[in-house]
C-alpha cells in the first residue's frame, strides 16, 4: 500500500501535458519568434542599445510563452503584463535601492510584488523574475534607477503585447480573451443550462478550491458543459438526425403564392414550409412567423383580416404588397446533415428559439425536417432504452 502511494505520489512531480495538435504547437512557436524578434528590432530603434541587456530582459522570454502559448489564460492578458510587470520592476528597484543585503532585497522584492499583483488584479508570473532583474541585474540595471520601469520594461512589456494582440487574432485565436457578460437580475438561464451546474455552483466550488487557476472562469464552465454534451452523446448513442426526422416533408418554391402556402400550413397543421429550388436544394424557410411579421400584426385586433389581405393577390402587374414565399422567407436557414448527432440540435432547438431544423444531404438537398416535437421523442424513447442497453 505505502508503495502504491509513493509510486502515486512520484507520478505527480510529472505533469500532465495540454493535448495541442502540431498546427497549435507551432502557431505558439512562430508567435514568440515574431514577438521576442520584433520587440528586440523596435526596442533597438527606440532606445538606441547595441546591446542585448538593453534592448531585451530576460523575463520576456517568459511572458512570450503565455502570450503565445496560452493566450487565453487569465495570466496573459494585457492588464496582468503590463500591470504586473510595472508594479514589479517599481518594487524590484525600489527594495534594491533601500536594501544593501542582495538576498534580504530579492526576497522582499518578490514578496511585495505578489503581494501587489494580488491586489491590483494583474498576476503575471514572469513579472516575479522582472523583480528579481532590478535587485540583481547589476551595476548597469542599478545606475537606472527608477527609469529602469519605463525602459527597457516599459517598452519591451507594450512591444510584445501589441504584437501578441495582432498574432493571435491573425491566426484565429481571441485576444484579449474578454470575459463574457453574466446575466442579471432575474434573467432565466438559457434552457440548456437549467438542467445543468449554475453560475452559483461553480462559483461555490472555485470559492472552496481557493486556488488561482489558469483558466478563465467562463471558459471552464463552456468546457464543463461541452464535457457534459459530449457524456450525453455516449449515453444516447450516435443517433443521428436520419433516424428521427420526418421524411414526408411539405415543401414550396419561390415562385409559390401566399395563399397556397398559408392554405398547405393550414391543412397539414405544421409552422414552416422549406422553400426549395428545382434541384430540390433549401433556399430558405417561411414559418407562421414570416406571415404575421409581413401582416403587420402589432395587435390581435383585426387579426384575420390582416393575413387575408396579406395573401389576397393584387390585380394588376405593380404593387408593393408581397405575393409570393420568396418575399417573405427567411433566407438565412439553420440546417443539420442526416449523419449529425441529435444531441448537436439540442441548443439549437431550445436556446436559439428554432423549431424546425431542415435535414440536408452533402449537395443541400433535402432529406427531411427534424421539429422540437422530434428531439423530445427521440431523447425520452433513448432514456426509456438505458437500463436494456446496460443490462
Amino acid at each position: 500500500m505505502r508503495h502504491l502511494e509513493l509510486t502515486r505520489w512520484l507520478r505527480s512531480f510529472v505533469s500532465i501535458q495540454t493535448r495541442v495538435n502540431r498546427t497549435e504547437r507551432l502557431r505558439a512557436c512562430c508567435g514568440a519568434l515574431s514577438g521576442i524578434l520584433i520587440t528586440g528590432l523596435v526596442a533597438h530603434l527606440m532606445l538606441g542599445s547595441a546591446s542585448a541587456a538593453g534592448l531585451l530582459i530576460a523575463p520576456m522570454g517568459a511572458s512570450a510563452v503565455l502570450l503565445f502559448a496560452l493566450p487565453s489564460s487569465p495570466l496573459a492578458q494585457p492588464w496582468s503584463i503590463i500591470g504586473g510587470n510595472a508594479v514589479s520592476a517599481t518594487i524590484g528597484v525600489a527594495c534594491g535601492l533601500l536594501i544593501s543585503d542582495p538576498a534580504w532585497a530579492a526576497a522582499l522584492a518578490i514578496t511585495l510584488a505578489i503581494a501587489a499583483m494580488f491586489a491590483l488584479g494583474c498576476v503575471h508570473p514572469p513579472s516575479g523574475a522582472v523583480a528579481l532583474t532590478a535587485v540583481l541585474g547589476g551595476p548597469a540595471i542599478h545606475a537606472q534607477g527608477f527609469y529602469f520601469v519605463l525602459a527597457p520594461v516599459g517598452v519591451n512589456s507594450l512591444l510584445l503585447l501589441l504584437v501578441a494582440i495582432a498574432y493571435n487574432n491573425i491566426t484565429l485565436r481571441r485576444y484579449p480573451h474578454a470575459v463574457l457578460p453574466r446575466a442579471q437580475g432575474n434573467s432565466d438561464a438559457l434552457p440548456t443550462n437549467r438542467s445543468s451546474f449554475t453560475a452559483a455552483d461553480l462559483d461555490q466550488v472555485l470559492s472552496q478550491v481557493n486556488e488561482v487557476l489558469d483558466i478563465n472562469r467562463d471558459d471552464l464552465a463552456n468546457l464543463l458543459r461541452q464535457t457534459e454534451m459530449r457524456a450525453y452523446q455516449r449515453r444516447f448513442g450516435e443517433l443521428s438526425c436520419a433516424d428521427i426526422m420526418s421524411r414526408d416533408v411539405v415543401t414550396v418554391e419561390f415562385g409559390t403564392p401566399l395563399k397556397q402556402a398559408w392554405a398547405l400550413l393550414r391543412q397539414h397543421r405544421i409552422k414552416a414550409l422549406p422553400v426549395l429550388d428545382r434541384a430540390r436544394r433549401v433556399t430558405g424557410i417561411v414559418t407562421q412567423a414570416d406571415f404575421f411579421r409581413d401582416a403587420d400584426m402589432q395587435s390581435h385586433v383585426g387579426l384575420g383580416e390582416k393575413l387575408r389581405n396579406l395573401i389576397r393577390r393584387i390585380p394588376g402587374t405593380h404593387t408593393n404588397q408581397p405575393e409570393v414565399v420568396g418575399q417573405i422567407m427567411s433566407k438565412n436557414v439553420r440546417s443539420a446533415g442526416a449523419g449529425q448527432p441529435i444531441v448537436e440540435l439540442v441548443p439549437l432547438l431550445s436556446d436559439s428559439g428554432l423549431h424546425h431544423i431542415p435535414v440536408i444531404d452533402d449537395e443541400r438537398r433535402l432529406c427531411g425536417m427534424v421539429t422540437q416535437s422530434d428531439l423530445v421523442a427521440a431523447l425520452y424513447q433513448g432514456r426509456l432504452d438505458q437500463p436494456a442497453a446496460r443490462a
